[in-house]
């Protein structure tokens, strides 16, 4: 469940440090998941050098690497993010990712100089490329470096190319702290679900379906439609006007919904917004 982002200049060695953390933790038999930048710009059918020069290339790119990193989030395994993930607003992202899912996470930073970089990428060359100076130079230049005082950074681990790795307070950090509490910003709600809101379109559509049905039947009061509690069905509200009371309840639901809004509760929460408005009429 925890979740470790590594960033920093190209060619900073981030995947070697990715290697080390993953080896130290299935050491003590934790199942890790790499999910690594290369891999997804590989898959996608690009070079690295293309991939770095069309923006659009970019951005599928990432939505892979998010996609599968939130995928692999579980209860008690490791998922190790290997990228450049030099915007400051997806790790920001990914951050959200794991708050949601209620996990620790923190960020290590690869520091090193722009020259040292260039260096290391005209030596050891990843996948057999290396990075052509124009795009090494943009992405340096685009770099959002990681800050402590940034929820999303922290914590942080700084760390040179000569240094060693602080395997002990990565683990410290990720599994003897309190896990992230996720807030309205971060949580999922059911809605996000595209059956869900489908269901929930649905049901209300058969409750004024039912109060209609039952207004030109010449029932009027106290009302149960489809099994949901008793509808107040109104004498002198039209068609127009209960559809417009539905879509205000969706629309109110979209901004409303929490995590324990289910399918079961509402068409009962419905009921009660339209016996509520039909008395304002």
């Amino acid at each position: 469940m925890p979740l470790v982002v590594i960033t920093g200049f190209p060619a900073s060695g981030k995947s070697f440090r990715a290697a080390q953390i993953q080896k130290f933790f299935e050491k003590r038999g934790i199942t890790v998941h790499l999910v690594s930048e290369w891999n997804c710009i590989q898959l996608a059918g690009y070079s690295k050098n293309e991939h770095f020069r069309d923006s659009q290339k970019e951005k599928l790119v990432r939505c892979n690497v998010k996609s599968e990193a939130i995928r692999l989030l579980t209860k008690d395994d490791l998922v190790i993010v290997d990228g450049t993930n030099y915007i400051k607003g997806f790790r920001y992202e990914i951050y959200c990712a794991s708050k949601a899912s209620r996990t620790t996470q923190c960020t290590i930073y690869c520091a090193i100089t722009q020259g040292q970089a260039w260096d290391f990428n005209q030596t050891e060359n990843k996948g057999g490329e290396s990075y052509q100076r124009d795009v090494f130079d943009a992405l340096c230049l685009r770099y959002e470096e990681p800050q402590a005082n940034n929820r999303w950074d922290s914590p942080l681990f700084t760390i040179f190319p000569e240094e060693e790795l602080d395997e002990d307070s990565i683990f410290n950090a990720l599994f003897k702290q309190k896990a992230l509490i996720p807030n309205l910003s971060t949580q999922n709600p059911p809605l996000s679900s595209t059956n869900f809101l489908f269901e929930m379109d649905k049901i209300t559509q058969d409750i004024i379906d039912g109060v209609l049905s039952a207004q030109k039947l010449g029932l009027i009061g106290s009302v149960k439609v489809n099994n949901a509690s008793p509808v107040d069905v109104p004498s002198d509200m039209n068609a127009s006007q209960l559809n417009r009371l539905r879509r205000q309840f969706l629309s109110y639901m979209k901004l409303h919904t929490t995590s324990n809004t289910t399918l079961e509760n509402i068409p009962s929460m419905f009921v009660q917004f339209v016996n509520s408005n039909c008395r304002q009429y």
